[in-house]
């Protein structure tokens, strides 16, 4: 081979490798180019995403509708004016609680009726999940929303009780609702609330607060703050309610 194509091979050579050098730097900067770009959008799908749950929450905490009477940061519907306040957590499909009523709310009553104490009764639904998707405790502690707003919750509270579905039944439709509302003087504003879940998120909103507060069970009774049980945690008979609110009230 002469001089002169040796030189022509070795030229040609060169221009092949710089050819494929120049072909890796491209395919560099097109891969750090795409990661760039999948970066780019990955942060800003997150931020997005952030945004738009923040927004979510926002939509969610306006959408409660907090009845006007109620008190305790919008929790409970307070009943007397006596100086010892009792707490009174309750789920309306609770059979613990409907026993609680019948054994210790005449004597309930009757300490209200003396000034002696002020209950906060505070409809919590942590028993859902017992009515088979119906959402009864929601849709029950809504309805006694409803029922305070219209000046009946005492009465309400009452034939809840009184007519108490078995836990891990459907519990009772919104038209049974409606009717022992109508039963107890309620009329066509209480009807819509039921209807249309007014109070629904509200319930919800309640039960958080139960339990960010500690609570985690129906009925849970605190006396000035201090949750009261009989031993080993079990209800509280009315004597040691009874007691609670004696030594509360010094």
């Amino acid at each position: 081979m002469s001089k002169g194509n040796r030189g022509r091979d070795r030229a040609a050579a060169k221009r092949i490798v710089e050819q494929q050098k120049a072909a890796e730097r491209r395919r560099r900067v097109t891969i750090w180019t795409t990661v760039g770009v999948v970066a780019v959008l990955l942060i800003a799908g997150l931020v997005g995403w952030g945004v738009l749950a923040n927004q979510n929450k926002k939509t969610e905490a306006s959408q409660v509708n907090t009845p006007s009477v109620a008190v305790d940061e919008g929790t409970a519907f307070a009943v007397g004016t006596g100086p010892v306040t009792v707490d009174i957590y309750e789920d309306f499909m609770c059979p613990i609680c409907h026993e609680f009523e019948k054994q210790t709310g005449s004597t309930i009553t009757q300490m209200v009726t003396d000034k002696k104490i002020t209950v906060r009764y505070h409809p919590v639904s942590i028993l859902d999940r017992a009515s088979n998707g119906t959402q009864y405790s929601t849709r029950a502690a809504g309805a006694a929303a409803a029922a305070a707003v219209g000046g009946k919750f005492l009465e309400y509270h009452q034939v809840l009780f009184d007519n108490q579905p078995e836990e891990n039944s459907d519990g009772l439709d919104n038209a049974k609702l409606i009717e022992l509302g109508t039963s107890v003087g309620l009329g066509d504003t209480f009807a819509q609330a039921v209807n249309n879940k007014t109070y629904d998120s509200w319930a919800t909103k309640v039960t958080e607060t139960f339990s960010s507060r500690g609570y985690d069970g129906t009925p849970t009774i605190v006396v000035n703050g201090k949750k009261v049980e009989g031993p080993n945690n079990t209800l509280p008979t009315t004597e040691v309610f009874t007691q609670a609110v004696t030594s509360a009230a010094g």
